[in-house]
């Protein structure tokens, strides 16, 4: 093959990539309640599982991880459901650092770099606190940082490292966030609906608390019985 047609296939390649990354964290994104559904029902698979969720919609160019970090505040609690999202921020930082050193090809650094604040610019191209500023750029920010990476060639630790940096926070906020408001929600309108609807002998389909107890034959059986 000649090197234009080759240069055209890696972009061809390099497009479909982003485009199929991107469909595939969409699509996990837009079925959200089901995928939150699929997790409570796991037990003990639902934690690596979460982890792998989140790591693969944060690793797709122009995704947002906001509503499941807090999905994970609400399924694991505020200490477990940020530890879902640092662990999968790690794994997202390495595999959109993998995907992106193959589809480099269709990513214009110098073009890209230009169009971001004056700011931002400051910063030498590929410096950690080039990576660490413009990921603090909502939307385009995190790809443009982790497609420049891949261009340059960085070390992929400082890849990881900042986006971490930035991200981490960020997400645990948000899953503490989505624990306290579950538990507000459980506390001021289910809790009150459940003994509305006792009182009225109306049946309200089943909810699983987070915090429910254990059965009555559990909490009441004898130490000999347990």
């Amino acid at each position: 093959m000649t090197p234009g047609i080759v240069r055209v296939l890696r972009r061809v390649e390099a497009a479909f990539i982003l485009l199929a990354s991107f469909a595939l964290a969409a699509y996990v994104v837009s079925h959200r309640p089901w995928v939150e559904h699929v997790l409570a029902q796991l037990g003990p698979l639902a934690m690596p599982l979460a982890v792998l969720v989140f790591a693969i919609v944060a690793s797709a160019p122009f995704s947002v991880t906001d509503a499941l970090a807090i999905m994970n505040g609400v399924l694991f609690g505020p200490v477990w459901g940020a530890v879902v999202n640092a662990v999968g921020l790690v794994l997202a930082a390495i595999i959109g650092y993998l995907v992106a050193l193959r589809t480099s090809d269709a990513f214009d650094v110098k073009r890209n770099v230009e169009r971001l604040p004056g700011w931002a610019r400051h910063f030498q191209i590929g410096s950690p606190m080039f990576l660490i500023v413009i990921r603090i750029i909502p939307g385009l920010g995190g790809t443009i940082a982790t497609q420049t990476a891949a261009a340059l060639r960085v070390p992929i630790f400082r890849q990881v490292y900042t986006m971490c940096a930035v991200a981490i926070p960020i997400c645990t906020v948000l899953a503490v966030f989505g624990d306290a408001a579950s538990d507000a929600l459980e506390a001021h309108v289910f809790v009150p609906a459940q003994a509305y609807a006792e009182k009225h002998h109306i049946r309200l389909p089943h909810r699983r608390s987070r915090h429910a107890s254990p059965p009555a034959e559990i909490r009441t059986a004898s130490p000999v019985q347990r």
